[in-house]
Formats: structure tokens, sequence, C-alpha cells
């Protein structure tokens, strides 16, 4: 996997997914400055791997865009939070495209079961207050699925 640099920045990658969603779990907000920490910090890990610019830094970059734009969709018609849009296209910075699709499987799967979780609280509190899903907390697990297939696969 290369360097152990690249160790360092996945295992930064880790805490910062785990930060954020401890923040979405307190506040239903993911700051900024955590998303944009992940966004910059995914060029130090191509490096890192030697990934080359062209034509895979540039595919990975194209399909981080892309999933931005369509949870960004989600966003326009209420179906999502910023702050998970921007979550998740700055963590696809940091994954092949197969990745990704991993990432997006396993995000739903997750965020399906959280949202039934959470009905379920509301339903036994027999609360009529609307539900808010800390979806950042399906993200990081997702991207943390797949860091520690990483790891763990590394040592396999």
């Amino acid at each position: 996997m290369g360097t152990g640099f690249a160790w360092i920045l996945l295992s930064l990658l880790a805490l910062m997914l785990l930060a954020a969603s401890a923040s979405d779990l307190r506040t239903r907000t993911i700051p900024n400055s955590l998303v944009a920490a992940i966004a910059l910090l995914a060029p130090a890990f191509w490096w890192a791997t030697g990934l080359p610019f062209w034509p895979d830094a540039a595919l990975q970059a194209g399909v981080a865009l892309l999933v931005f734009a369509l949870f960004a969709a989600a966003f326009a018609i209420g179906a999502m939070g910023g702050g998970d849009v921007k979550l998740i296209g700055a963590l696809a910075l940091w994954l092949p495209w197969q990745a990704v699709l991993m990432l997006l499987v396993i995000m739903s799967l997750a965020g399906g079961a959280l949202t039934a979780a959470m009905l379920i609280r509301q339903r036994l509190a027999r609360s009529k207050a609307p539900i808010e899903v800390p979806y950042g907390v399906a993200i990081a697990f997702g991207g943390l699925w797949l860091i520690a297939q990483r790891f763990l696969y590394h040592f396999g």
C-alpha cells in the first residue's frame, strides 16, 4: 500500500470520520473545517500511495465530483443535509471508483438501519417530532469499514 505516511493519512482519515460522526450525532451538523481537511488531505494520500495523476487521480476526482453532484441533488429536494453531501464528496476523493460503489452500498445499508432504529425510538417515545437522521454516522461507518478492510487485507 505504500509508505508509512500513507498509513498515517489513513489513520487521520479514520479519526476525522469519527469526529464527523460524533459531531453529527451531537449537533446534527458536520463542521466545514473537518470536511475541508478530509478533502485537502486526499491529494497527499494519492502522492503517498504513488497514484498516478493521469488517469487515476483525475478519475478519483471526477468520481468524487459526480458523487457530490448526485447527493447535492438529494439535498436540493430535502432528502439529505448539506454536511452529509460535503462529507460523502470529500470521502470519495480518497477512494477508487470501485470502492466508492462499495461505500455507497455500505452507507445506504447503515443509513437504513440507523433510520429504522430512530423510527423505533420515536415510536416508543410516542413523539410526533420529525426525525432528523444523522446520516454522517452512516457515511463515516462506510468509510471506516473500507479503511478497516484496507488494514485487514494488508496483513492477510
